[in-house]
């Protein structure tokens, strides 16, 4: 326990000399969650560090690389890597297995949707690089869910300040609605997607 507080600690200083880049970095390295280095971000910009506006957009280049690297790995790797290395990215086996189970069943559209959610949105972006999402699509429904979550939290590591670190205590009432939203855009996907195949079975018969 101790190497890996130090480890944080140590990664904590380089995000604050490095400013924006730093955030940007430590959202691809994926060492810690997504949420507590946003967070930080934000307490840098309470702090004058750096400006809301350049800690959101490094945030949101560094969240999609995130995922760009856990779907290389997906498409290039597999999950006998996964499950061997995974750890090293906050990635367990029950992680890939809710991933696969909701990809599955919902399809790439998914891939916005379970970012909002918990346990899928730390590994959805496996089962779409195995199954060998296009790429381009991946990118954009990605980036399209990462951009709402990293100005959440950088807004609220600059609400709390030197107290950033009750994240989550501080987040628990957004996250809610958050999850709400995204089933209920994730049920009128899958609606949609139903009625398309419908038709499309009763043109062929």
């Amino acid at each position: 326990m101790q190497i890996i507080h130090q480890v944080v600690s140590t990664l904590f200083e380089w995000i604050q000399g490095m400013g924006a880049w730093g955030i940007m970095l430590g959202l691809m390295i994926e060492v810690i969650p997504s949420e507590i280095v946003l967070a930080y971000g934000g307490y840098l910009v309470a702090e004058g560090q750096i400006g809301f506006v350049p800690a959101v957009i490094f945030g949101v280049i560094g969240g999609v690389f995130a995922q760009l690297i856990v779907y290389a790995i997906g498409r290039y790797g597999g999950r006998p890597f996964l499950e061997r290395f995974g750890r090293y990215i906050l990635i367990q086996k029950h992680h890939i297995d809710k991933s696969e189970e909701w990809f599955s069943k919902y399809g790439t559209g998914v891939i916005f949707t379970a970012r909002f959610v918990p346990v899928v949105r730390h590994a959805i972006s496996i089962p779409a690089g195995i199954s060998k999402m296009p790429v381009g699509r991946f990118t954009l429904l990605t980036t399209l869910a990462v951009i709402p979550w990293t100005i959440l939290f950088v807004y609220l590591g600059h609400v709390l300040g030197a107290n950033w670190q009750h994240i989550d205590e501080k987040a628990a009432p957004y996250i809610k609605p958050f999850i709400l939203i995204a089933l209920a855009v994730l049920i009128v996907y899958v609606l949609i997607k139903y009625t398309i195949s419908k038709k499309k079975a009763g043109n062929i018969q």
